[in-house]
């Protein structure tokens, strides 16, 4: 056992390496942090020559990203005619009636093949915007009672967020 021993003991006489030292730690540097973040930007390079993120992807990340408002309450989906409705008899292309609630807050929403007619409960001012993926999210406002009226249909996944005064609310996405 001691001649084991004595041939480990030669490895900490090496002149300044030592094969069993964490990166970096020969350099001054024990937790290895500038080899770890020379070899994360080496990464970074690589990957950006090698496989770039498609423009239409990044913007659609950093659109997405821009949804993030951390007040934000989120507004449920609580009713949806085309799960939870009865079908009319006779109504060919009836429209689409969404219901979302977050907390005190209600949006009603009508879809129609001409756009989106709705309402906010309690009634009051509001600024709305048609989230609807990497398009430009249209903008809609809400009158004194809460109506508000949009000329396009959403088409794809949307969703809708309300800034009443200080307050934002988001609704859950759906699709169209």
């Amino acid at each position: 056992m001691s001649d084991l021993n004595d041939e480990f003991d030669g490895f900490d006489r090496l002149d300044g390496f030592d094969q069993y030292a964490a990166p970096g730690e020969s350099d001054g540097d024990p937790d290895g942090e500038l080899h770890d973040g020379l070899l994360e930007e080496e990464l970074r390079q690589a990957a950006a020559i090698l496989d770039p993120v498609p423009a239409e992807l990044r913007r659609i990340a950093v659109d997405a990203f821009a949804l993030h408002d951390l007040d934000a309450r989120v507004a449920e989906l609580v009713f949806d005619s085309l799960v939870d409705g009865i079908p009319v008899r006779g109504e060919a292309d009836p429209p689409r009636m969404l219901t979302f609630r977050a907390d005190g807050v209600t949006v009603d929403v009508e879809v129609t093949a001409d756009g989106l007619i709705g309402q906010l409960l309690p009634p009051g001012p509001a600024g709305i915007e048609v989230l609807s993926g990497p398009r430009a999210h249209a903008r809609l406002t809400a009158d004194d009672m809460g109506r508000f009226t949009g000329a396009a249909p959403p088409a794809g996944p949307f969703a809708l967020r309300l800034r009443t005064g200080r307050e934002v609310v988001v609704t859950e996405w759906l699709l169209a």
